[in-house]
């Protein structure tokens, strides 16, 4: 159960922001529900995240596999279970997603991929990324696609921290 009561989402000064979030996500997720106790940190967060996912020119199956891992190493289920069935949509296999949690030995992962990983790992375990772990992943990637995989590790970072600081999980009633 999350550590604060979920945000009434159904009030008047809220409807623009909800009805945002639903076009956008779908449906409220209890992430939004909860962010919902400030709309505009919401409105921040949804303009923000929605640019990582949306408007990046980042690969799909990149993206997810380094946000897959981020849920990982973080121990954020919540943002595992979100994710999945999206990685599995991008283009990752179940057999990649199964190996990430031990992903060094693993075969099913190609240079590009690794290179991300031990990167997402880095940027996630120790916040300061040695030099050849960086430059391994920057030659995979041009410029923009360095400052879309960074921003997008930070950006997972922080919704994990905030899931598990705040107990945040899809069983939860709303």
């Amino acid at each position: 159960m999350a550590r604060l009561p979920y945000a009434q989402h159904d009030r008047p000064d809220r409807q623009a922001l909800v009805d945002r979030i639903v076009k956008e996500r779908g449906s409220v997720l209890h992430l939004y529900a909860m962010l919902l106790h400030s709309a505009p940190v919401a409105e921040g967060w949804l303009n923000y995240l929605t640019a990582i996912r949306q408007k990046s020119d980042l690969a799909g199956d990149i993206r997810e596999m380094a946000i897959m891992r981020i849920a990982h190493l973080n121990g954020a289920p919540y943002e595992a279970e979100q994710h999945a069935p999206i990685a599995l949509k991008e283009g990752m296999t179940q057999a990649q997603l199964d190996a990430l949690p031990d992903w060094r030995p693993a075969t099913v992962f190609s240079d590009k991929q690794r290179a991300v990983l031990a990167y997402t790992d880095a940027m996630t375990r120790d916040i300061h990324v040695p030099d050849d772990v960086f430059q391994a992943m920057h030659a995979h990637f041009d410029d923009q696609g360095v400052v879309e995989l960074t921003a997008t590790i930070a950006a997972y970072n922080m919704v994990s921290r905030f899931l598990e600081d705040l107990q945040i999980h899809s069983h939860d009633p709303l």
